[in-house]
């Protein structure tokens, strides 16, 4: 109901821009550029979390796009999901690669679940309304992409807010799992040579992406089981094991340091794939 409501006094009820607060906006053109950025880039955070597959991220986390992610998940702005969908889409395809020689190998989006505690307090999930709205960008750009929320959390957690990196691994440590109709899905999706990216809104240290991972590796080696290492491998198990054999990731922003990824002895760094 919270949900509904929102959405409706969204367009009934005057907007601001989101990003800068411009009045009868939800973006404004300058925040909307700031959004699109220079195209997505490979992220590492420091430290670098064990068990965290290959990140993009459309953007950097300040500015506008800060105040705009803030303001789609705190605040309830929904029509903001839209956007910020479109800035996800791109990391998506950056994690995924190019398409295939067919064309329809299905990308299939895993959102990073919230807590149901967050999802009541907030009216709504922003990272999996941010990944719907992705899904259907890449649809209407000729990508097959469907949203996967096969991930839920196992137990409580505690607020993540506050938490060093290595207070947020020990907080997430085996929270996630998929249910059973999640392994099923999933089971689906090898089958039909899909490709999973786990998407979320934001990375901080790793750990959330870190820990969906090692979720979606256990769902995987749960699939056909029992399994004889002495046999020859199922076809099905081995559809299972391609499809995460290089688990990757997206998300819309990350923090401005981690885009720089790899530094060499001369002192040059890596960022979004070309030196600076």
């Amino acid at each position: 109901m919270r949900g509904w409501w929102r959405e409706f006094a969204g367009l009934m009820l005057p907007v601001s821009c989101g990003g800068c607060g411009r009045p009868r906006t939800a973006l404004c053109p300058p925040c909307a550029a700031e959004l699109s950025g220079t195209g997505p880039g490979r992220v590492r955070p420091s430290p670098e979390p064990r068990g965290l597959p290959a990140v993009h991220a459309a953007v950097p986390y300040e500015g506008a796009v800060r105040a705009l992610l803030v303001a789609h998940k705190e605040r309830g702005a929904l029509p903001l999901a839209r956007p910020l969908g479109e800035a996800l889409a791109a990391a998506v395809e950056a994690a995924a690669g190019p398409v295939d020689a067919t064309g329809d190998s299905p990308l299939l989006l895993v959102p990073v679940p919230s807590s149901r505690r967050s999802v009541r307090a907030r009216g709504h999930d922003p990272t999996r309304r941010i990944a719907l709205a992705a899904a259907g960008r890449l649809r209407r750009s000729g990508r097959v992409a469907r949203v996967l929320p096969v991930l839920r959390q196992r137990r409580r957690v505690a607020d993540q807010a506050g938490l060093g990196a290595r207070g947020r691994l020990a907080n997430l440590a085996g929270a996630l799992e998929a249910g059973r109709d999640g392994v099923r899905l999933l089971d689906e999706a090898a089958r039909a040579g899909g490709r999973v990216v786990l998407v979320d809104d934001l990375m901080t240290t790793g750990a959330s992406l870190a820990e969906a991972a090692r979720a979606l590796t256990a769902a995987r080696d749960s699939v056909h089981r029992p399994f004889n290492p002495g046999l020859p491998d199922s076809p099905e198990r081995a559809a299972a094991e391609a499809l995460f054999e290089q688990p990757v990731a997206a998300v819309v922003a990350s923090s401005p340091a981690s885009f720089e990824i790899n530094r060499n002895s001369r002192g040059s760094c890596v960022v979004a794939g070309g030196e600076r």
